[in-house]
C-alpha cells in the first residue's frame, strides 16, 4: 500500500508540483526521492504495526523524523551553495546560457 500511494505521489511531485512551483527539476530528483521519502515516511507510521516490527511508531513520530531530515538536508544544501559561491560562483557566463553547458564548457557535439 505504501508503494503504490508513494508511487502516485511521486508521479505527481514530478509532474504537477514541479509545474506548481515553476521550478526546474530536469532530472526530477525532489518530486521522485524526497515526496517519496516524506511519503514513505508518514505511512510507515500509518501501518505500523508492533507485532510485526518489535517497535512502537506513530505518524507524529515520523513526521518529527521527516522534519528533523528536512531541515539538516536544507542547512547542509545552504553550506554547499555558500561555498561553492564563494569558490567557482554558481552560474554561467550569460552568453552561455542559451547553448547551455554541453556545448561551451564540456566540448559535447552531436553528430561528426
Amino acid at each position: 500500500m505504501i508503494g503504490l500511494v508513494a508511487g502516485v505521489l511521486c508521479y505527481w511531485g514530478a509532474t504537477g508540483l514541479k509545474r506548481l512551483l515553476r521550478v526546474d527539476d530536469s532530472l526530477d530528483v525532489f518530486g521522485v526521492h524526497a515526496v517519496g521519502g516524506i511519503v514513505g515516511a508518514l505511512l510507515t507510521g500509518v501501518f505500523n504495526d508492533p507485532i510485526i516490527s518489535g517497535m512502537q511508531a506513530s505518524v507524529l513520530t515520523q513526521a518529527i523524523g521527516v522534519g528533523a531530515v528536512l531541515a539538516y538536508s536544507a542547512l547542509g544544501t545552504l553550506v554547499i551553495v555558500l561555498i561553492t559561491n564563494l569558490l567557482i560562483g554558481l552560474r554561467v557566463e550569460e552568453k552561455m546560457e542559451p547553448d547551455g553547458m554541453d556545448l561551451n564548457q564540456h566540448g559535447e557535439r552531436i553528430g561528426t
